[in-house]
């Protein structure tokens, strides 16, 4: 609350400022401070939509406090977080998370048949050695999201369960880590009431860009866009509503 307050003056200061030279400019000055005056209405309509946030009540959950894990243990790490996601939607302390997973320097420990530290078997040059254990960190990995999607899909939300209602996507920055290439990167999207059970492959070297995707997610989530970024279309092909 604190924090909106300290917003509302910043806004005060703002439009005291503009309005203390509106009378000196020119037509089209005018209509440009016109424009700015629109971005601090839309904020101001989100100061007071925080501040409405902030002071309703929160659910109650009965749950303990997560057990830090070591930073080596890098998938008990990612599955404290999971879980840190799992209780933040369902008392409704935030509605947007972002979590990195960045790989380990160090060996990622207890896994039985790794041997050497994440990063190094993201460059794995194609040996097989290094893939052989590379899918094994996966696996696991994958795993724990597995965990964070069952959570969420056993937590009652209203008439409908928290899956349903939340849009989750879990992918990576390379398509192939090996040769730091950004291309045809892997994207696994949950939730969100869209038709999932489906892979959708498309050509490397003709694929639509990922921000299609984003801007279907803006689409979904109620925001006025046909478009975001480097999009060409307002949705990815074949991925549709449920």
């Amino acid at each position: 609350m604190q924090r909106l307050k300290q917003g509302e003056s910043i806004m005060d200061t703002v439009l005291q400022q503009a309005n203390a030279f509106q009378s000196e400019l020119g037509v089209r000055d005018r209509e440009k401070l016109d424009e700015y005056f629109t971005a601090i209405r839309e904020v101001e309509r989100r100061l007071v939509s925080g501040q409405e946030w902030a002071r309703r009540p929160k659910p109650k959950v009965d749950a303990e406090a997560p057990a830090d894990a070591p930073h080596t243990d890098m998938l008990n790490r990612f599955r404290l977080m999971c879980d840190m996601i799992h209780l933040a939607l369902k008392t409704d302390s935030s509605r947007l998370i972002t979590l990195l997973v960045g790989g380990a320097l160090e060996v990622v420990t207890p896994i039985p048949g790794v041997h050497e530290n994440w990063h190094a078997l993201s460059h794995h040059g194609l040996d097989e050695e290094k893939l052989r254990q590379l899918k094994i960190v996966e696996i696991e990995q994958f795993k724990r999201l597995g965990e964070l999607l069952g959570k969420l899909k056993g937590t009652t939300e209203g008439d409908s369960n928290l899956l349903d209602r939340t849009i989750v996507l879990f992918g990576s920055s390379m398509g192939n880590a090996s040769s730091h290439d950004s291309r045809n990167l892997p994207v696994v999207v949950a939730g969100g009431g869209f038709r999932h059970g489906q892979h959708l492959a498309f050509d490397p070297s003709k694929h639509p860009p990922l921000c299609n995707l984003y801007a279907q997610f803006l689409q979904r989530l109620g925001a006025d866009v046909n478009a975001f970024s480097t999009s060409t279309a307002a949705s990815l092909p074949g991925f549709e509503m449920a």
